[in-house]
């Protein structure tokens, strides 16, 4: 929970996280080297000096770390941890649903594991999500369309294999579609990570949730004229929300443009953990105001209610959370550090 300066306490739901293993140990070949390296580059790159972690930690963190990040030291009152398996870079998945699930079992109410699928699997793929359903009973999953598969360096959202995973998780009530569409990490495509498919695709599953992981950065304009018309598109701050620290005029344009665009009600928090911890994203971000000229220019504030909305309740009302119930519920059971 975080409480503010006037004692306001602000329900937080972390739509991004990761319980990743980016061991040297993992890593499949020089690809899986490559893919940790970058994430460690952009968490130097954005995070303030007494935020940085050491390399060794970074590249693979324990339940304990995970837990007293998020919600001990943190200010989480729940996170959604995404799966991105990368099977051809890692031996055992980068980030995999049984080992989350296994985590979040050990801390119950803290945590939302989401599933991944990869649509090029053809029938496997169908198969998997019916596992994941009934084994894991996901809400949710990350796409991820840039991800190397054999001889295949992406996919699109549009492609028929795909369309074929997004009937069945409509039908199965799996709704909520993270998507990364953002900025790319070596060794992937940065055209791979492309907003356009997602017109289409939100177009077409109308019963789906879209949230665009990211914004669509470097895409952002693509991304915001997508979704504006398209009214189950949402835009998820992970990697935008750090330039609030080295950029932040950069990030009150970023901000006051989703603002405009899609509204209050269809932008998500996300720390996008372990690249950065929410302590100090939502303490940063609940204290910043857009300048005043970026703000008369796009018509738009960023009040209290509107941040409250953006650190938690959006998410929560895309993933049936009782905020009420949840308070009363953590009030009773305070967080404690978990064991191994």
């Amino acid at each position: 929970m975080y409480k503010t300066a006037d004692g306001r306490e602000i329900f937080v739901v972390d739509a991004h996280t990761h319980f990743w293993d980016g061991s040297p140990e993992n890593q499949r070949n020089i690809h899986g080297k490559q893919f940790i390296d970058c994430f460690y580059a952009y968490h130097s790159a954005l995070s303030p000096p007494e935020e940085k972690w050491e390399k060794s930690r970074f590249e693979k963190y324990s339940e304990d770390d995970i837990y007293r990040d998020l919600f001990v030291d943190g200010p989480d009152d729940m996170a959604i941890i995404q799966t991105t398996v990368l099977g051809d870079f890692y031996k055992t998945g980068f980030g995999c649903i049984e080992r989350s699930s296994r985590m979040a079992a050990r801390n119950p109410g803290r945590f939302i594991v989401n599933g991944a699928f990869d649509p090029r699997d053809g029938e496997k793929a169908l198969e998997y999500i019916h596992y994941m359903k009934e084994t894991h009973d996901i809400t949710g999953v990350k796409l991820y369309t840039a991800e190397w598969h054999g001889d295949s360096r992406g996919w699109k959202l549009t492609d028929p294999a795909a369309y074929r995973c997004f009937e069945l998780c409509e039908k199965l009530g799996i709704r909520n579609m993270h998507v990364h569409k953002g900025p790319t990490i070596i060794p992937l495509s940065k055209d791979s990570f492309s907003v356009g498919d997602v017109d289409d695709a939100a177009t077409d599953f109308q019963g789906l949730n879209w949230i665009v992981e990211h914004c669509g950065l470097p895409r952002l304009d693509d991304f915001c004229w997508i979704a504006v018309q398209e009214t189950n598109v949402f835009g998820g701050l992970a990697v935008a929300l750090p330039f609030i620290h080295t950029r932040p005029r950069y990030f009150a344009e970023v901000i006051a443009e989703l603002l405009f665009w899609l509204g209050p009600d269809k932008i998500l928090f996300g720390s996008d953990y372990a690249i950065w911890t929410p302590k100090w994203l939502v303490e940063r971000f609940w204290n910043f105001q857009i300048p005043e000229d970026i703000a008369a220019e796009r018509g738009v504030q960023l009040t209290d209610e509107i941040k409250e909305k953006i650190l938690g309740l959006n998410a929560a009302r895309l993933y049936g959370i009782d905020v009420d119930a949840k308070r009363r519920d953590f009030a009773d059971h305070p967080v404690l550090i978990a064991a191994e």
